[in-house]
């Protein structure tokens, strides 16, 4: 038995929900099997939730957030330090349910899923005890609390990275949360849910219940005492929460889909910018909504650009996820893995020219849900490829004849999550980045940074995650007025 199945299944955490900081038994019997992707075999079955107990999960953060809402600064700080400290105390058993529950490589889920992780918890923690909660301006006391109980549904591609991005600012702020993750990779979210009982999270602070989203999903968006929804996956769902959270008029903050763009510049480093975006296209088998998938380049270098890309993506390792050579797992379920092979036969079908891959599995695997990367040319902004969301090691390569076309090809798109430039000159990147219509832009591929803002124009959504911005999300705004002495302010 895989060493994270026998501690939940032990534990006995694998059929129960997580709600008033006790584990117990869901309301229904409902079941759902936790697929290996590597294998296609199912490797556990987990319980689901229903909206009786979502009720359950809402009221229990509902009383505790009489307690939490108001409990002091350095409480909470030295809380989310305790839980930081336990995830990276535990970082090798996260890794391990990651890599098992969505097939990211073993390397890559120690070195990013698990670490960037654990930074959204240490930023949420510094970025608490430095916000000023309490300003005077112009005559008014403006006092910044929090929302109240928030609902938050995280996705199946970066399954601790986002129920982190999303508990550390709300416990933060003082909210307390149900989380529903999802059912597709909700081990790690069990794992999660240990480290904030033995963290000594009050009980009621974190719920977790796992569930489909025409269930708990539904159940938690359309609450009546849940004050705030944030949900990150598909436009698809991002629509159907909110929908189904306007009756309540409660605030919903969506991180959705993205078709992010990477203009090369005329002067751009193409021995290094090249390489770079392919592995930025490619992270995590393709599987991140900022994924850079639309490669924009000077029509005259694109000889250049096919060959350098050629040569990255024949450099990537797919294959058994645990073995520490590979670089690029399966593709997280089936449908997924259909999505993607779908989508490649719309590109050929369309008339993109293959510069790499295609359909089917890579040679030698036979089994598992494995895409071969691939990389299109010659791909045109109407195409299938170049609009919709792939969600799988799929670029597109796009010819231009001037930067104001490489501008107007990035922004044509109803998505605007996240892109990036590329050129020797710092200035006219930046110029560049000032006309796209994107949440976040990239130049010359810099460092992550877990103080950016995250999040989206247009379809991609609305809101922001990480940083001061992540933690304001959670907030509500008060004005005060005729209160402006020391006694009172």
């Amino acid at each position: 038995m895989h060493p994270v199945i026998e501690r939940l299944t032990n534990a006995g955490h694998l059929d129960r929900v997580f709600i008033g900081g006790e584990w117990r038994a869901p309301a229904g019997r409902a079941r759902s099997a936790v697929i290996d992707p590597s294998t296609e075999q199912a490797v556990a079955e987990i319980a689901l939730g229903n909206a009786q107990d979502v009720d359950a999960a809402v009221a229990a953060a509902r009383q505790a957030f009489t307690t939490w809402s108001v409990i002091a600064v350095e409480t909470r700080a030295m809380l989310l330090d305790r839980v930081h400290a336990l995830i990276l105390e535990r970082a090798e058993l996260f890794a391990q349910a990651i890599s098992l529950e969505m097939g990211a490589a073993i390397g890559m889920a120690r070195s990013m899923q698990v670490p960037v992780a654990a930074e959204h918890i240490r930023v949420a923690r510094d970025v608490l005890q430095s916000h000023p909660f309490v300003v005077r301006r112009e005559g008014v006391v403006i006092v910044r609390e929090p929302i109240g109980v928030c609902g938050l549904i995280t996705p199946w591609n970066w399954p601790l990275y986002q129920v982190t991005a999303k508990v550390g600012p709300a416990l933060a702020a003082g909210c307390t949360v149900v989380l529903k993750p999802s059912e597709l990779s909700p081990l790690s979210a069990l794992l999660f849910a240990e480290v904030m009982r033995d963290a000594g999270v009050p009980a009621g602070v974190f719920n977790l219940v796992n569930g489909e989203g025409p269930e708990v999903g539904a159940a938690l968006a359309s609450h009546a005492d849940v004050d705030m929804i944030s949900i990150t996956g598909s436009t698809r769902a991002g629509v159907l929460v909110a929908q189904a959270a306007a009756p309540t008029v409660k605030r919903v903050a969506q991180e959705l889909g993205g078709k992010s763009p990477n203009i090369v510049l005329p002067d751009a480093d193409l021995p290094r910018a090249i390489p770079l975006g392919v592995a930025a296209a490619f992270r995590n088998v393709g599987q991140s909504c900022s994924a850079p998938t639309r490669m924009i380049v000077p029509r005259e270098r694109l000889a250049e650009v096919e060959r350098l890309a050629a040569e990255a993506a024949a450099a990537l390792v797919v294959g058994d996820p645990r073995l520490p050579q590979t670089t690029h797992g399966p593709v997280a379920n089936r449908a997924q893995f259909q999505r993607v092979q779908d989508m490649i036969e719309a590109g050929i079908a369309e008339g993109a020219r293959l510069v790499c891959g295609g359909p089917g599995r890579p040679a030698g695997l036979e089994r598992g849900f494995y895409v071969r990367p691939t990389i299109f040319s010659d791909v045109q902004p109407h195409m299938r490829i170049a609009q919709e969301e792939i969600f799988g090691p799929v670029l597109s390569i796009m010819a231009c004849d001037s930067v104001d076309e490489a501008v107007a090809i990035a922004n044509d798109t109803v998505y605007g999550l996240g892109a990036h430039v590329q050129g020797r000159d710092p200035a006219a990147a930046r110029a560049v980045a000032a006309r796209i219509r994107s949440g976040q832009v990239h130049i010359n591929h810099p460092a992550w940074n877990p103080h950016a803002p995250f999040g989206g124009y247009k379809r991609s959504g609305n809101g922001r995650e990480y940083g001061v911005e992540g933690l304001q999300e959670y907030l509500e705004t008060k004005a005060i007025l005729g209160a402006m002495n020391e006694e009172h302010a």
